[in-house]
């Protein structure tokens, strides 16, 4: 099942410390910047750690997917 965006950019504070754990490279600034928009976290993912948009969207949503988001 798909990661419910709306949900999550709700729950977004609660969510972001365990994604903090799994991508370390984003910074606290890139952080508040997301806030739980979904293009903004796939575009973060991409400059940081090089990946594809297609890699950004799979991590994410694999590690979203695995939360309370749907």
């Amino acid at each position: 099942m798909a990661v419910n965006w709306d949900i999550l950019k709700g729950q977004w504070n609660q969510l972001k410390g365990e994604a903090r754990k799994t991508w370390g490279k984003l910074t606290d600034d890139d952080w508040d910047q997301i806030a739980g928009e979904r293009d903004k976290l796939y575009g973060r993912l991409q400059e940081r750690y090089g990946w594809s948009r297609e890699e950004a969207e799979r991590e994410a949503e694999n590690f979203f997917g695995k939360s309370r988001t749907r």
